[in-house]
């Protein structure tokens, strides 16, 4: 026979079994709460900086490049070789000087075919107008926008034109590229500077262009000729 105080062992060992049940409960709840929280704040910050990266990838893609409408083979950078220009080409009749040869040489609207077929280096910088312009005149410190075609003097190979990008004129500092462009465009002792709506040959020395050093496809020691058409100054 079962007495009061044994069954009042019984009731007190299991309110204790389901109070200790009860506290197992609430730490397990606690753990799960606690797991929970913190995959929660690794996924939001894994979320935070896959934003933050692809934001700035977004941002790069969409930043132009330094001075893209620049020439590169006058400037100091490296050209890039001359595609087919998408520019409709020079009528009319051609010049030729110190084996350089411009067909359309006086058609400002078109670009210039312009080949080469050097018997020697020049020393100097060679120039020819073949049209002279009427607009204002380039200092060496003025920045311009020109139309241009680059060739090598000793063979005529095309190395960059802003004639194959869209026939749009390129834009820069004359103090910013090689000495040759700077002085055949702004001027120099003997040679006169150009005036908007002229159009010159210019025949660099290797010392006025990239000298020594080759530079993508104008190898070392190269003379270089440029057809300029002068557009702005200021």
């Amino acid at each position: 026979m079962v007495t009061s105080k044994q069954r009042r062992e019984q009731s007190k060992r299991h309110l204790e079994r389901q109070l200790e049940a009860r506290q197992q409960a609430e730490a397990a709840r606690k753990r799960r709460t606690l797991i929970a929280t913190i995959a929660g704040t690794v996924i939001v910050a894994v979320v935070v900086v896959v934003v933050v990266v692809l934001a700035a990838g977004g941002k790069d893609k969409k930043k132009p490049a330094a001075n893209s409408t620049a020439p590169s083979s006058p400037a100091a950078s490296a050209p890039t070789s001359a595609p087919a220009s998408s520019a409709p080409a020079a009528k009319g009749p051609s010049v030729t000087f110190n084996g350089v040869t411009v067909k359309g040489a006086a058609d400002l609207k078109g670009a210039p075919g312009v080949t080469s077929k050097a018997t020697k280096d020049p020393t100097k910088l060679e120039f020819k107008d073949l049209v002279v312009g009427t607009g204002k005149a380039a200092t060496p410190a003025s920045t311009v926008s020109v139309q241009y075609t680059g060739v090598l003097y000793k063979n005529g190979t095309a190395f960059d034109s802003s004639w194959s990008r869209g026939g749009q004129p390129a834009s820069f500092p004359l103090s910013g590229v090689v000495k040759g462009f700077t002085q055949g465009i702004g001027g120099t002792a003997g040679v006169p500077p150009m005036k908007i709506g002229g159009r010159r040959i210019m025949i660099l020395p290797a010392s006025l262009g990239y000298g020594a050093q080759a530079n993508g496809p104008i190898p070392a020691n190269s003379s270089l000729v440029f057809v300029v058409d002068l557009k702005t100054v200021s």
